[in-house]
């Protein structure tokens, strides 16, 4: 994923201990995604994302089909 080789992805990433890391990079792949779909450009805010990780975002459930990237 491009978003692993940007320098603001690996800057906000190095904040987080090694066990939310993995947490971040999903949330990344997601958001990613979700902005390219409704608006055609993948703008993702790293420190952001990381700070929100940081302060206990998770997901709170599997994601509904008609918006699972997968599906």
């Amino acid at each position: 994923m491009d978003n692993k080789k940007s320098e603001k992805f690996k800057k906000a990433r190095v904040t987080l201990p090694e066990n939310l890391r993995p947490i971040y990079d999903g949330f990344v792949t997601q958001y990613t995604f979700h902005t390219t779909r409704l608006f055609g450009r993948g703008y993702v805010a790293y420190e952001v994302l990381a700070s929100l990780v940081r302060d206990g975002w998770r997901p709170a459930a599997d994601p509904l089909k008609e918006t699972n990237q997968s599906g």
